[in-house]
C-alpha cells in the first residue's frame, strides 16, 4: 500500500509539470525518490533506480555524474537584475570504496547549463583545469567534499563549502550540526562517508545576500546553519539557471546518492520526511538449493572436490593481500587486466628501460583509456618498500602537473604502476642526442614553470612534506598540450610539515644531486632545488648536468655556465638548437636561476615557493651571483669519491659513469639507465 501511494505521489508530480504552460514555470520543485520520466536530465553515469534512488556515481574511477532538473528556471528579477531568494533541501547518502577514504564528493549546483564541460577527481565534475576560477562561469555551488584537495585549499577530507566559479570555496567547515539555538548550541560532527542519510538545506536571502548551509541526520532541521556567508549572487546569476547535482570519483571512490529533493523559489523549500524517502538496499541474501537427483553424500563429495580445484587454482594466481594494500587507496587492478593492456607486455609496447624496471603502453580493455604501466624489475633496487612509497605518495597528491596515478598491481614478484599515458613522452627526448623534434623557448620556458608548480605543491601545499629526491628531465612528462608533469615517485620521501627529514640511504641521480646528500644521508626541500637548477640548466641549454666527453673545464655544467657568466658571454650557452629564437630576458634570468639553485650552501638556495616567484616575473634576481666557488656539484661529487674505500674504485669512461657490482648495496643510487663503466685498468 504504501509503494502504491508513493507510486501514485509520483505520477501527480510528473503530471504537475507536464502541465505547466512552455512560457511560465515551476517555481517549486518536490521529489521524494526520482521515479517518472524525464524526471531529471541525467550525465556520465547518474541513473535513476529502480526504487527512485537517484545515483549520481557508482565506485568506478575517474567519473563523473550529473542530474539537472531539465528546463532553466528564472532566478533574476528581470526588473532590476537582482536575483531571487530559494531554498532547497535533499537527502543524500555516500558510500566509500574503502572505508574512510571518500572520493570525491557531491555538489548541489547552479549553473547556466546544464551540460556542464567538466573532469572527474577534484574537479567534482563541477568545472575542468582551465575553467576554474573564470567569472564566465556563472557557477554556484555547495560541495559536500571527501577529499582533501590541497590544489583547491581544502580544510579537510569531511567538509561542507560555498563555491562561486571555481573548486576554491569561499567559505568552508567541516560537517557537523549545531543542537541547542543560536545562543546555546553545541556541534555535533557527522562523517559523510558514514552510508548513513545526510539531510541538507541551502538558503539564499536575496534581501540580506547571505547563503546559509545547514545539516542534521534527521529530518528536524538545526535553528542554526554550519555555514553562513554573505555574498550577492546577483552577479553570478544568468537570467535562467539549471539547478541539480553533480559529482565525481578519483583514483578512490564513493558511490553518490540523493534520496529526495525539494526546491523553491521566493520561499522555503517543502520539507523532506526521510521515512517517506526510498531506503537503499540490504546486503544482498545468499540462496542456496539442493540439487535433485544427487545424494547428499554425493553432493557433499563433488563440492569438496570443486572447491579443492578452485582453491589450489586460487592459492596459484592469488595476489597476497596485506594490510598495508588496505590502506593505501588508489585502484588496484587485476594482473591479467594489465597483461591483456599491454598485450602481455610486448617488446613493441615499450616506451623506455630504466634501473627500476620497464615501462609499457597499454589500453584498458574495458574503458579504452590509454596508460602507461610502470614494470618494476625483480633485480630492482626499487623493491616494495619504494612501490608502497610511490603508491602511497603521489596516490593521494592531486596537481595539475603531476603525472596521475590510477591505480597499481602486485602479484608475487609483479609489482606494476598504473599512470595516465603522457602522449608526449619525457622531456630528456627534446633536449638530448639529436631529438626529431625541437621544443620552442616559450614551450620550454612553460614547462619549466610547470615543474616549478609542481615542487612548490609538493614542498607546501600537501598536508607532509614531500621530496621528490629525483627530479631530472626524464622524469618531466609532457601531456598532449606539451604541459609539464614531474611523475617518477618511487623515491618520494614524506615528512610532517615543522618536522626535520630523517637520515636516509642516498638515493638520486648524479648531476642532479645536492652536494649534501652523500655527506649527510638526508634529502630536503633544498636538495630538490638543486635538482632543479640543474633542470633549468639543461633546459636553457641542452646538455646534460655532467658531459664526461666535454672538456675538463665544461664536464659539470653549472661550472662551465658560471665561466660563461663571468666573462660576461652566458648566452653563448643558449640550446643552438633554438636557432638564436628565444626571449633573452627569459633565458638570462633562467640560466642565473639555475646557478643560484646550484649553490653548494643549502641555505643559500632559494626555496621554490621564491623561484616560482621569479618564474613569474614578480621578483627580479639579483644582478650578481656568488663565486663559483661557493656553486656547484664538484665539491659534493669529489668528497663523495674520496669516501669510497680502494677496491671499490671506479673511474669515468670517455662516455659516461656509474656504480655496480659491490657498489650497489652501499650506494643504490645511480640510474643506470644513462650511465654505463668499467674499473679502473679494465679494458673495455
Amino acid at each position: 500500500m504504501a509503494n502504491l501511494n508513493m507510486l501514485l505521489q509520483q505520477f501527480l508530480h510528473v503530471l504537475l509539470f507536464l502541465l505547466i504552460p512552455v512560457s511560465s514555470q515551476p517555481n517549486q520543485l518536490f521529489y521524494d525518490g526520482f521515479l517518472g520520466s524525464n524526471i531529471m536530465s541525467l550525465r556520465g553515469v547518474a541513473e535513476i533506480e529502480s526504487n527512485g534512488i537517484l545515483k549520481l556515481t557508482d565506485d568506478s574511477s575517474r567519473v563523473v555524474g550529473q542530474a539537472f532538473y531539465p528546463t532553466g528556471l528564472r532566478f533574476k528579477n528581470s526588473s532590476d537584475g537582482k536575483a531571487f531568494s530559494f531554498s532547497s533541501s535533499f537527502a543524500l547518502i555516500i558510500f566509500p570504496e574503502y572505508e574512510k577514504l571518500g572520493g570525491h564528493g557531491l555538489a548541489f549546483t547552479i549553473a547556466s547549463s546544464k551540460n556542464l564541460k567538466a573532469l572527474p577527481s577534484q574537479y567534482l565534475g563541477l568545472l575542468n583545469s582551465t575553467s576554474t576560477g573564470n567569472s564566465s562561469n556563472h557557477l554556484f555551488a555547495v560541495e559536500f567534499d571527501t577529499a582533501q584537495d590541497f590544489e583547491f585549499g581544502d580544510i579537510d577530507d569531511n567538509h561542507v563549502g560555498i563555491d562561486i566559479n571555481s573548486l576554491v570555496s569561499i567559505a568552508s567547515a567541516p560537517v557537523g550540526y549545531y543542537t541547542g539555538g543560536d545562543d546555546n548550541s553545541t556541534k555535533q560532527n557527522l562523517t559523510l562517508t558514514s552510508g548513513e542519510p545526510i539531510i541538507a538545506w541551502v538558503d539564499y536571502d536575496a534581501s540580506q545576500s547571505i547563503v546559509n548551509v545547514t545539516i542534521s541526520e534527521s529530518s528536524t532541521k538545526p535553528k542554526r546553519p554550519l555555514l553562513s556567508h554573505h555574498v550577492d549572487l546577483s552577479p553570478i546569476f544568468e537570467d535562467l539557471m539549471f539547478v541539480g547535482f553533480s559529482a565525481s570519483t578519483g583514483l578512490l571512490a564513493s558511490s553518490h546518492y540523493i534520496l529526495g529533493w525539494s526546491f523553491k523559489i521566493n520561499g522555503p523549500a517543502p520539507p523532506l520526511e526521510l521515512s517517506s524517502l526510498p531506503q537503499l538496499p540490504g546486503p544482498k541474501k545468499k540462496h542456496t538449493s539442493l540439487i535433485t537427483g544427487v545424494s547428499i553424500s554425493g553432493f557433499l563429495a563433488l563440492c569438496g572436490f570443486l572447491f579443492g580445484i578452485y582453491m589450489y587454482r586460487r592459492y596459484k594466481n592469488a595476489d597476497v593481500i596485506e594490510a598495508w594494500e588496505l590502506e593505501i587507496g588508489p585502484h588496484r587492478y587485476s594482473y591479467q587486466e594489465l597483461k591483456k593492456a599491454t598485450k602481455g607486455f610486448k617488446d613493441k609496447e615499450l616506451l623506455g628501460q630504466g634501473g627500476f624496471g620497464s615501462v609499457y603502453k597499454g589500453t584498458l580493455p574495458n574503458s579504452n583509456t590509454q596508460v602507461a604501466v610502470k614494470r618494476i624489475s625483480h633485480d630492482s633496487k626499487q623493491g616494495l618498500r619504494e612501490f608502497v612509497s610511490e603508491i602511497a605518495s603521489i596516490g593521494r597528491l592531486r596537481h595539475r602537473n603531476l603525472v596521475p596515478l590510477l591505480g597499481w598491481c602486485r602479484r608475487r614478484g609483479d609489482l606494476l604502476l598504473v599512470y595516465d599515458f603522457m602522449e608526449n613522452g619525457s622531456l630528456d627526448k627534446y633536449l638530448f642526442d639529436g631529438p626529431k623534434t625541437i621544443l620552442s623557448w616559450e614551450q620550454r620556458f612553460k614547462v619549466i614553470k610547470d615543474v616549478a608548480s609542481a615542487l612548490l605543491y609538493l614542498h607546501e601545499g600537501y598536508e607532509q612534506v614531500v621530496i621528490h629526491r629525483d627530479v631530472k628531465a626524464s622524469n618531466v612528462l609532457l601531456d598532449g598540450g606539451l604541459n609539464g608533469r614531474l611523475g617518477d615517485f618511487g623515491l618520494a620521501r614524506l615528512y610532517e610539515h615543522g618536522a626535520n627529514p630523517s637520515t636516509t640511504r642516498v638515493v638520486g641521480t648524479f648531476g642532479y644531486m645536492a652536494p649534501e646528500v652523500p655527506r649527510t644521508g638526508k634529502s630536503t626541500p633544498n636538495s630538490d632545488v638543486f635538482a632543479f637548477g640543474a633542470l633549468l640548466l639543461e633546459v636553457a641549454c641542452g646538455l646534460r648536468p655532467l658531459e664526461p666527453k666535454a672538456l675538463p673545464e665544461d664536464v659539470v655544467l653549472v661550472d662551465c655556465v658560471w665561466n660563461k657568466y663571468k666573462q660576461g658571454r652566458i648566452l653563448d650557452l643558449v640550446d643552438p638548437k633554438l636557432n638564436g629564437a628565444f626571449n633573452e630576458r627569459e633565458v638570462l634570468m633562467v640560466l642565473k636561476l639555475g646557478i643560484l639553485c646550484s649553490n653548494a650552501a643549502p641555505a643559500a638556495r632559494p626555496s621554490m615557493r621564491q623561484v616560482v616567484r621569479f618564474l613569474d616575473g614578480e621578483v627580479g634576481l639579483p644582478d650578481e651571483l656568488r663565486k663559483p666557488e661557493e656553486v656547484g656539484y664538484q665539491e659534493g661529487f669529489d668528497e663523495f669519491m674520496n669516501s669510497l674505500e680502494p677496491s671499490s674504485f671506479y673511474q669515468m669512461s670517455t662516455s659516461s659513469y656509474a656504480i655496480k657490482t659491490d657498489m650497489d648495496a652501499r650506494f643504490p643510487f645511480i640510474d643506470t639507465s644513462l650511465y654505463t663503466l668499467h674499473a679502473r685498468g679494465e679494458t673495455r
